[in-house]
């Protein structure tokens, strides 16, 4: 019976709240190395470990829409065409070339849309309607796209409807035709209600941040089968943001309104359980962080803030 109690004690501990938390990040102060290059809303940010290099998304009248950094914190290079109202970013390596896709939910006539660029922001393909928000698969429309992840083979997953019509998550093929379509408006299993982030694991699972339904949805990569949801770590405010760490232990989830980022323990193959938050990062009141990406080659944790209207680094300590 003591061996027993004291291995659920040791389990509370493990995931008790209440515990004196280990820190497992620390800010980086100095990065970026000039913070005045910040001169919109940051709504996201897109690490490229391969080159050492971080771009970043940002909202305003008269401001690069894009603002690329080395991960020492040096401005770069900045462009603005036809990008006008960014919400998520995402870089692609391949064997042969990177490219940097964009997320557009501006009405304009850029808008609705999901982009492609070089990395010097060269526009080399666009996916959606410019300018219409529908829901067609063909031809492909989107409403507010919101997030994109992209494979290396080519497969993509787009999460569509950042308040739009649709309410969905997308897998294209390399040709930008539908593998499979999960979701409608609703609080049912695969129902979304504003998909907000979406990235894979290396064991074949696409992991959703389903904003208002203040949970994270869970899809089969090859077929679409949902595998489960986590909801308990969300009372008080729905994940906006999911990404995995450097090996894959853990889930790093933004919590706009609570200006928070949780630390979820990753579920090894198998079933999905529920979460564990094991360890967070209180940010500043009024900070808003919307989206993050991970460093896969350092482990750093970049964060856009919309409302500090920054992007701030955290290193692996």
């Amino acid at each position: 019976y003591v061996f027993l109690y004291f291995q659920v004690l040791k389990a509370f501990d493990y995931f008790s709240p209440w515990k004196g938390q280990q820190q497992m990040y620390k800010l980086d102060i100095s990065w970026p190395k000039i913070p005045e290059y910040f001169s919109g809303q940051t709504f996201c940010v897109a690490v490229d470990s391969l080159h050492g290099l971080v771009y970043v998304g940002q909202r305003g009248d008269n401001v690069p829409k894009v603002l690329v950094f080395s991960e020492e914190g040096y401005f770069l290079y900045s462009w603005n065409n036809t990008v006008e109202m960014p919400h998520g970013i995402f870089v692609l390596n391949t064997a042969t070339d990177s490219s940097v896709w964009i997320t557009d939910v501006g009405t304009g006539k850029y808008g609705h849309t999901v982009k492609q660029y070089s990395p010097s922001g060269k526009l080399m393909q666009i996916l959606g309607t410019p300018g219409n928000a529908g829901s067609s698969l063909n031809p492909l429309q989107f409403d507010q796209p919101a997030e994109i992840f992209v494979e290396e083979s080519g497969d993509m997953y787009v999460v569509d409807g950042d308040g739009g019509m649709n309410n969905r998550l997308l897998k294209l093929s390399t040709d930008y035709k539908e593998i499979w379509l999960s979701g409608e408006n609703g609080t049912g299993i695969g129902q979304f209600k504003i998909p907000h982030s979406v990235t894979v694991d290396p064991f074949g699972r696409v992991w959703v941040a389903d904003r208002d339904n203040r949970r994270i949805q869970v899809f089969d990569k090859v077929t679409g089968e949902w595998l489960g949801a986590w909801s308990s770590c969300f009372s008080e405010d729905g994940p906006y943001s999911v990404r995995f760490t450097a090996n894959y232990k853990y889930l790093i989830v933004a919590q706009l309104n609570i200006n928070r980022l949780a630390i979820l323990a990753a579920p090894p193959v198998g079933a999905i359980g529920d979460c564990a938050i094991v360890n967070t990062i209180q940010l500043a009141d009024e900070t808003k962080p919307h989206l993050v990406d991970v460093d896969m080659k350092s482990g750093a944790v970049y964060i856009a803030e919309i409302g500090a209207q920054q992007v701030q680094k955290y290193v692996p300590l």
